[in-house]
């Protein structure tokens, strides 16, 4: 079992939920994302404690192999760690973009596209967020309501409650307002497209740079009824609430103790900590899990048992 060094990234719309939520004994101010396990290059999450602390993911990727990631994952990803796991606060609104599928990416030169997916933590109330087309435009239209400022016009807009889940699959618009405090599961890649950012200004009086053309090369244009994840949350037993071929996950909202058995899943596993405490037992070995830790299983955990009152999700590939 691995934990590792949280990345804590300052920006201009960062707020002040990350902090406390992880128990974090730190002044930082302004704190936008925890990566809380990474293998993006120049931003790799550190092993924390243990026979290998201070060693990157990567290394342990390197060195696990697939030992660490299983075996078709190894095969499919090599040393690269297929998922990346934050945390993210909006204290202002975040720019509207989107992520180009991997197909698209490759043939715009990049390594990967991005899907990813959003747990609701506990948001400041009226929160909001965009994700998703309401309405049919074309790639003309969207060009046009970027450049007179009514594209979030187009888009779905859903107020923001704990426990509520989106995913968004690559090519889908979408963004977290001011308020919103988030998990977020994607797959490892970096590639972001600003489509519109409210003509706001950086410190130094310029408007942040736009990926028009790009955006609209990456865009899926179909609409759908509904963009939340509708799901009945359950005690003492796991909920799928997102499925594709980059990640599965699950919710666990915990009272009592439970073993959960891996003997047969080809995968690492990742739980994140939402809510509550307790302690994780695998192999002899105990971790304290309260609410903002991320743990990260290998490939050859069989089981682990979770005792104590959490609530987690669980993902793997």
């Amino acid at each position: 079992m691995f934990k590792f060094e949280p990345l804590l990234k300052q920006t201009l719309w960062g707020g002040d939920k990350i902090i406390p939520f992880k128990h974090l004994n730190t002044k930082m101010e302004q704190v936008g994302e925890s990566w809380e396990i990474s293998g993006v290059k120049d931003f790799e999450t550190i092993v924390a404690d243990g026979p290998d602390k201070g060693k990157s993911l990567n290394q342990l990727v390197s060195e696990m192999k697939d030992q660490l990631v299983g075996k078709e994952n190894y095969e499919r990803f090599g040393d690269e760690f297929p998922l990346l796991v934050k945390f993210i606060d909006a204290h202002q609104d975040l720019s509207i973009q989107v992520h180009p599928s991997d197909e698209v990416a490759h043939r715009q030169g990049k390594s990967h596209g991005k899907t990813e997916m959003w747990y609701a933590l506990p948001s400041t109330p009226g929160a909001m967020l965009y994700n998703g087309l309401k309405q049919q435009i074309t790639p003309e239209q969207y060009k046009q309501m970027v450049e007179n400022d009514t594209i979030t016009d187009a888009l779905a807009r859903y107020e923001v409650h704990e426990g509520d889940v989106f995913f968004i699959p690559a090519g889908r618009i979408h963004t977290i307002g001011a308020g919103c405090f988030v998990a977020e599961i994607q797959q490892t890649s970096d590639v972001t497209y600003r489509i519109y950012d409210f003509k706001r200004k950086d410190k130094n009086g310029n408007y942040r740079e736009l990926h028009t053309q790009l955006a609209a090369e990456s865009i899926d244009y179909t609409v759908l009824d509904n963009y939340r994840t509708e799901y009945e949350p359950l005690k003492n037993e796991g909920v799928q609430v997102a499925t594709c071929p980059y990640f599965t996950t699950a919710v666990y909202d915990l009272t009592e103790p439970m073993t959960l058995d891996y003997s047969e899943l080809d995968s690492f596993v990742i739980l994140i900590a939402v809510k509550g405490e307790g302690r994780l037992i695998c192999n002899g070995e105990e971790m304290p899990f309260q609410m903002g830790d991320t743990v990260l299983l290998p490939a050859t955990t069989n089981e682990v048992r979770v005792e104590g009152e959490v609530k987690f999700l669980e993902t793997y590939v």
